[in-house]
């Protein structure tokens, strides 16, 4: 009995906002590893209804007209450091022996932008539990360690506000993490790495469906209708606050609704995860989306260090 009300006061509390999402996949995991529980299937069903919600209320927090002005240099850029991070991950991931599957979220998640990426590809590649869990906590381990070393790199390196705002775009994998460091370095940096981020996350639409039809080809994957209703989300948050203002404050509460349903998410994956499952993944996967960062991370701050890339 008291697993059970453990299971739900951790609920309760991911969603209440009182955690982050890192906090909420390590409660998850200390009480899956910790306890023998049965509520892998109500975690597992629970989960994959939140996810989809999430990722479509993440919507209403998108900007298009923002993301438009963010230039063709950054457009440029940020396409180009996708595709290599795209490349670099798979070839990672077959060098590194890791699954398919899990390797692709990890290349998904640091190429675009991290677990919202990871979200809205998990269901599109049919990714488990396991695998979700992985790629998310790898992601948001990384994001936690950005946000403390980027700003001290940035001054070391003497890096203008427009610089830094670049790389942490480019470099970051979570848009709320690249808010974070941008804020801490000054306002140029929070205004440039935000647009540019946002630029990048416009990337998961495509890039979702696109797979999507090649699984459905392949293994008649559903057709992930809530990637539509994503780009519905997007659009109504970007256009209908000009001719209804009082729109506004309506989705940035479901946009926050949808923050906090991944956090509960994170939470329901954590705790279906075993010793056992761990086992079954191992920790190639980890060493893919260390690698796989360090690389992007490094190649991209010298590119903005020797003038290579700017704006």
């Amino acid at each position: 009995m008291w697993k059970k009300n453990l299971f739900y006061i951790g609920i309760i509390i991911s969603a209440s906002g009182l955690i982050g999402p890192p906090l909420a996949l390590a409660a998850g995991l200390a009480f899956g590893l910790s306890t023998v529980h049965t509520f892998h299937g109500e975690g597992r069903n629970l989960s994959k209804f939140l996810l989809q919600a999430a990722v479509v209320c993440l919507g209403f927090g998108m900007n298009l007209k923002e993301v438009v002005h963010a230039g063709a240099s950054g457009f440029l850029y940020t396409a180009i450091s996708i595709t290599f991070a795209l490349a670099l991950g798979v070839a990672l991931g077959k060098l590194l022996q890791v699954g398919k599957t899990q390797s692709l979220l990890i290349s998904f998640g640091t190429a675009i932008c991290g677990g919202s990426a990871i979200a809205a590809m998990g269901p599109v590649l049919n990714a488990n539990e396991e695998e979700m869990a992985v790629s998310l906590g790898t992601v948001f381990v990384l994001n936690s360690v950005a946000l403390l070393l980027f700003p001290l790199i940035g001054h070391l390196l003497n890096f203008s506000q427009t610089q830094f705002g670049l790389w942490s775009a480019l470099a970051i994998h979570d848009t709320s993490s690249v808010v974070g460091a941008g804020a801490k370095y000054g306002p140029t940096a929070l205004a440039v790495g935000t647009t540019v981020k946002l630029a990048r996350a416009l990337w998961i639409v495509p890039l979702a469906i696109a797979t999507a039809m090649l699984k459905k080809s392949k293994a008649k994957v559903p057709w992930p209708w809530f990637i539509l209703y994503f780009c519905f989300a997007a659009v109504a948050a970007s256009y209908l606050p000009r001719y209804i203002p009082q729109a506004v404050p309506l989705f940035s509460a479901l946009n926050r609704l949808g923050r906090a349903a991944l956090t509960v998410v994170l939470f329901l994956i954590g705790t279906g995860i075993t010793r056992e499952t761990l086992k079954e993944v191992g920790v190639r996967p980890m060493v893919q989306g260390i690698t796989l960062w360090i690389v992007v991370a490094s190649l991209s701050l010298w590119a903005i260090h020797v003038g290579w890339i700017s704006l």
